[in-house]
């Protein structure tokens, strides 16, 4: 049963998220929003969609970790396994502004997070706990984020983005919006429900299933949309997609979880913390040195590698 949840929940999360998506940049296409500034916003928060949903569910139900092992896991996923697959079938060539703005302001989000859930070391405190406070802040760096974005769709850096767009009446656009977020709540609930029961069952920590089954489940629209930009031969899409997806894991769905409801940490570790500051900082060497600017099949298969040693480190 709780595996026909875990399925089940995801199914409607991913299906909601498409939903939102679509019915939201019809929306702001008819509203003559341009197509850049959609797929930088929009999409990027569809593709996000599910972590945010499992995260404030999580949160909500007093699941902390699951809440917190989604995000850090789904970003390790992103960077590590998304990028290095990607590369892997074909090499990623990475914009100079890319190299020296987006993927520092990735570093910068994993080393916040970092400080905000380490209480115990920074201020000797009792324990460790994303605080509302903590929560705002992320938000508040969410915000600056944003207007960075919003900068670069103005100056009209990066040309126009090849996001297909679907035109639909403003009934049906409302109808998806409100069918994706219905899609999106009840699923995230299902799904919470089954990865808990599954955890409880085998007797492993909610972290660990938050850091692997949740994480890889809620990543899904980020691999599905990389691989097929590096099919069509555009794999420099899929370097933005999962930049543009950690930072609003870090900014926006943590922020949003830990100011609805502060998050005490027991499972996620500093070792998993250091495997996500560490992952961000890797793709920032693979793509400055060795083959300039340019992440080989082979340093692909290198980042997929150490996720799959992290992940043995997790289960053994």
């Amino acid at each position: 049963m709780n595996i026909v949840l875990l399925i089940g929940g995801l199914a409607l999360i991913l299906i909601g998220a498409n939903a939102l998506t679509d019915g939201a940049a019809s929306i702001a296409k008819r509203f003559h929003i341009s197509s850049l500034v959609i797929g930088l916003t929009i999409v990027a928060f569809g593709t996000s969609a599910p972590e945010l949903t499992v995260s404030i569910v999580s949160a909500l139900n007093g699941s902390a970790d699951m809440a917190l092992g989604n995000v850090v896991g789904s970003n390790i996923f992103n960077t590590l396994m998304i990028v290095g697959c990607t590369a892997a079938i074909v090499p990623i060539s990475i914009t100079k502004g890319t190299l020296s703005k987006e993927i520092p302001l990735c570093i910068l989000a994993s080393v916040v997070l970092f400080i905000c859930a380490n209480d115990i070391l920074i201020n000797k405190s009792a324990k460790n706990i994303i605080s509302s406070s903590d929560g705002l802040l992320l938000l508040c760096f969410f915000l600056i984020f944003l207007s960075y974005t919003f900068a670069i769709a103005h100056n009209g850096n990066g040309g126009e983005s090849d996001t297909q767009i679907k035109d639909m009446p403003i009934w049906k656009s409302a109808l998806f919006i409100l069918g994706g977020l219905a899609g999106l709540i009840y699923g995230g609930q299902f799904f919470v429900s089954g990865a808990s029961g599954i955890a409880r069952s085998l007797g492993v920590s909610e972290s660990i299933i938050g850091l692997t089954l949740v994480a890889g489940g809620t990543s899904l629209p980020e691999l599905a949309t990389s691989i097929v930009a590096a099919l069509k031969k555009n794999p420099e899409m899929a370097i933005g997609n999962v930049i543009g997806s950690n930072l609003f894991n870090i900014f926006f769905v943590l922020g949003c979880s830990a100011t609805i409801s502060p998050m005490n940490i027991q499972g996620i570790t500093n070792v998993d913390l250091g495997v996500l500051i560490g992952s961000c900082v890797l793709l920032y060497i693979v793509g400055l040195f060795f083959k300039k600017r340019t992440i080989t099949r082979w340093e692909g298969i290198i980042m997929v590698l150490c996720y799959i040693a992290y992940t043995i480190y997790l289960i053994r």
